[in-house]
């Protein structure tokens, strides 16, 4: 295996981007690290590059002119795009490693309808679906009409996180099988719908890094969507998250790994799907066992924030172990601390919100790492650019110290219209 220094081109501007920049530069394997476009959280790390995550061409000039050795895919979009196969198929391009899935191995989280084909295939625990399309439209109303509540209606492509509907009623259920379909409310991405079984459980995002062949387990992470305390209201890209998960013991991991994540690595292997990189697979405990809600071809966002700092392996040494086919020569290594991040969004987030807020009293804080998500420099001043704005993640000897070191950092970070959920990890605290 290679130990020269690497430079590397890390894709993506948000905070699981900034946790990846904080975690690649940590190693001695790092030579230049360049973040596409990254934000003011990621130049602490590297350099940023004013460039889009779909911009291929943009990105091979980069590589080119900046000698780049590894491409690292923060979020989902440029997989599904195929940024493995335009590297791999550019004679100047293709002595690069892409950590991360060719377009069709992306798949898994690109096309809803592909990945429930896939565990049919491969006999993999998940819920019982049906796909309709403009085609067969009627049939789906029937199959909702008859369908027992709640019932899931997923828009089958990319929705930026909002292409999933737990319908309470009938109503509500045909209500956003129309606006997917008939008023295109995610354009393509919903011109094919799956509606799905609901399965009633605790959930958990369990990260596989895999050469194809082999893989490592990353720490497990359970992270919190909806925007109010309680997990109440609407949905959002993530509003926090804590690793380890306490009640994914030893005996429940052995069911994860037994009945999801060997059969979905020697799935793809054996479909000839080349997939290199990681698999997120976000699941469900229906009593003591694990079934697949989802895949992503990528680490989640919060949980990365949480995952990484526990992971006490070199990151780029595993990449360079993935690309050489010796994962499975690998001991991965999880802290024994507790890590738990806590987001803070913009006001009206997940709806519309303000943009440029200054932030001020990141300097106070002490004890916690700063993960920038929507954040962006204007002048001298870190002003806010998203809807989920910075992670403040603390590791601690239990959850509780952990969180306590989070929350009381999070106070002195002040912009217009902060907020921030008060009880991540409510279920785990006595």
């Amino acid at each position: 295996m290679s130990l020269q220094k690497q430079n590397i081109l890390l894709l993506g501007a948000g905070g699981r981007e900034c946790t990846l920049a904080w975690k690649l530069q940590s190693s001695p394997l790092c030579g230049q690290l360049y973040i596409a476009p990254g934000n003011a959280g990621t130049s602490a790390y590297g350099t940023n590059l004013s460039l889009s995550v779909k911009d291929f061409d943009g990105i091979r000039k980069a590589c080119i002119d900046l000698n780049i050795d590894i491409i690292l895919p923060g979020p989902e979009d440029p997989l599904v795009a195929g940024i493995y196969d335009f590297v791999k198929n550019d004679p100047a391009l293709q002595h690069i490693i892409v950590a991360g899935p060719s377009a069709n191995g992306a798949q898994l989280e690109g096309s809803k309808a592909f990945s429930k084909k896939f565990m049919e295939r491969q006999n993999i625990p998940t819920a019982a679906y049906r796909e309709f399309t403009a085609d067969n439209y009627a049939e789906g109303e029937a199959y909702i009409t008859n369908h027992p509540t709640p019932v899931v209606i997923k828009a089958d492509g990319l929705a930026a996180g909002k292409g999933v509907v737990i319908a309470a009623t009938t109503e509500e259920a045909l209500d956003a099988y129309r606006a997917m379909i008939q008023d295109r409310q995610f354009g393509d991405a919903g011109s094919r719908v799956v509606i799905e079984q609901f399965l009633d459980g605790i959930e958990l995002s369990v990260f596989a890094f895999t050469d194809g062949t082999n893989y490592v387990l990353l720490p497990a992470a359970k992270d919190y969507k909806r925007i109010g305390e309680g997990d109440k209201g609407l949905n959002t890209g993530g509003m926090g998250a804590i690793s380890p998960v306490p009640f994914a013991d030893d005996s429940f991991m052995q069911k994860v790994i037994d009945r999801i994540v060997n059969p979905t690595v020697n799935g793809l292997r054996t479909e000839g799907i080349i997939y290199n990189g990681f698999i997120f697979f976000g699941l469900i405990k229906v009593g003591n066992d694990p079934w697949v809600i989802e895949y992503n071809c990528r680490m989640g966002d919060p949980e990365t924030e949480v995952v990484m700092p526990r992971l006490q392996n070199d990151l780029v040494e595993l990449i360079l172990h993935m690309a050489n086919g010796t994962l499975g020569t690998v001991q991965v290594q999880h802290s024994p601390l507790k890590a738990a991040t806590v987001m803070m969004v913009s006001g009206g987030y997940p709806g519309d919100y303000a943009r440029g807020k200054v932030m001020t009293g990141m300097d106070k804080v002490q004890g916690s790492t700063l993960f920038h998500a929507g954040t962006t420099m204007a002048g001298n001043d870190v002003v806010t650019s998203g809807g989920r704005v910075i992670a403040i993640t603390s590791l601690g000897d239990t959850l509780a110290d952990a969180l306590a070191q989070s929350y009381a950092n999070a106070a002195h970070i002040q912009y217009d219209g902060a907020y921030y959920r008060r009880d991540i990890g409510w279920e785990f605290l006595s």
